[in-house]
């Protein structure tokens, strides 16, 4: 019974360090090896031999650094077992073999940015924007392809062929993983800020699930940012690190004692953490000031309207409009617009939102989009027409994946009149 605790113990180390160490460890041996594909198996049979060798051994000081060297001597076996990689591989594994014991200690000091040298090779321009997204959230974030679709709302097989052909193609053009010089800099900005919010969102509101939101990813996204900005003093950089701080600001009040879901004007206020508000606005007024502004600065600047607002009726709504019309003029959506409807509807009433709504619903961009019938159904039973509410809860209800949103939506619903 003791053994079974101690292996079991060991068990759940072993997948907290996979969850916490497994992209930094990846990162790493993705520089030593220079291939995506070598490293993912080092990768695994690291983790492999922690198992078989830490019951006997014990978790070592280090086990990050352990988990780096052992993947590195597992692909010099494995290079050389495979005939195939003979030719090509030898001067790598000569190269490995001859590197330091413990070359982890030493990078893993210098750089946490092993991750962020990998963003920016996975971001790299002779790459399709879709790819390096997909590449970035499988490698660097370790999302599932299935996950990845779901956010880009395509098919599974999709996504997997595109970080296939990535690979390839980063491989056989001989892409060097490494950050930009400053000059090339700004201009691979813009997809790595493209893949950071993407994985925040993903992380804030998953697609699907049991859970609101991923707190590993979230974490994982902010970490990217304020890397980044270490690197970058750019406006954007500070827009986009402000807005995920203005949003995680509120995690505390999004989710009831029963952990349901609480919509942004029933939030207890008080419950927002108060430090990241001032991080996050303190970021968006140093953006502003450089006059650059772009499409995450703004809408920092919208979530900065409703942190400084003590309660719903407080906010400037005007303000926030007046904040949409440029966004939507500077990135043309119609999540931006349906977005802007809703705000319309806090400021002007529930009927000029609605009208908003349905000219958009109309135009066939968000029949799919299940927070738009959602939004549309809260308008609708505002204005007392309970039939039509009871038409778009249900049509939200057909689309919507996570399952928090799933019974607020089964809630409002349940909670209308019957006639």
């Amino acid at each position: 019974m003791v053994a079974l605790s101690a292996q079991a113990a060991l068990k759940a180390r072993i997948d907290t360090l996979y969850r916490s160490e497994s992209r930094r460890v990846l990162a790493t041996l993705i520089r030593l090896l220079g291939d995506f594909d070598v490293a993912e198996e080092a990768l695994h049979d690291a983790f492999r031999a922690a198992v078989e060798q830490w019951s006997s051994t014990g978790v070592p000081d280090n086990p990050r650094a352990w988990l780096v060297s052992a993947g590195r001597f597992k692909a010099i076996d494995r290079l050389r077992r495979n005939a195939r990689f003979q030719g090509d591989f030898e001067s790598i594994v000569q190269g490995l073999a001859a590197a330091d014991a413990d070359p982890a200690d030493r990078d893993f000091d210098q750089v946490e940015d092993d991750r962020l040298r990998l963003v920016f090779t996975c971001c790299h321009p002779a790459l399709a924007p879709d790819a390096q997204i997909a590449l970035t959230l499988r490698e660097v974030c370790d999302l599932t392809t299935e996950e990845i679709a779901r956010a880009f709302l395509v098919p599974t097989p999709t996504v997997a062929q595109r970080i296939v052909r990535a690979k390839h193609r980063l491989r056989d053009a001989g892409i060097p993983y490494e950050v930009p010089g400053h000059a090339e800099l700004p201009q691979r900005l813009d997809s790595v800020l493209r893949v950071i919010f993407l994985v925040f969102n993903e992380g804030y509101s998953a697609t699907a699930g049991d859970s609101i939101e991923r707190r590993d990813l979230t974490g994982e996204a902010i970490r990217l940012a304020r890397l980044l900005l270490t690197l970058l003093q750019d406006a954007e950089v500070m827009g986009l690190l402000a807005l995920m701080l203005l949003h995680t600001s509120r995690r505390a009040a999004r989710v009831g004692a029963d952990g349901d879901l609480v919509l942004l004007p029933e939030q207890d206020r008080r419950l927002w953490d108060r430090a990241l508000i001032a991080e996050g606005e303190a970021l968006v007024q140093r953006a502003m000031a450089t006059r650059r502004i772009g499409v995450y600065t703004l809408q920092a600047a919208i979530a900065a309207e409703h942190a400084r607002a003590t309660t719903s009726a407080d906010t400037d709504w005007s303000r926030i409009i007046a904040l949409y019309d440029i966004l939507r003029r500077a990135d043309p959506s119609p999540v931006i617009e349906l977005n802007r409807a809703v705000a319309v509807s806090m400021r002007d009433g529930p009927q000029p939102g609605l009208d908003l709504i349905d000219a958009l619903l109309a135009r066939g961009d968000l029949a799919d989009y299940h927070l738009a019938h959602a939004a549309r159904a809260d308008l609708c039973e505002r204005l007392g027409r309970f039939g039509d509410a009871r038409s778009a809860y249900r049509r939200a209800l057909a689309l919507v994946r996570q399952t928090p949103e799933r019974r607020y939506l089964e809630q409002r619903l349940s909670g209308l009149p019957s006639r």
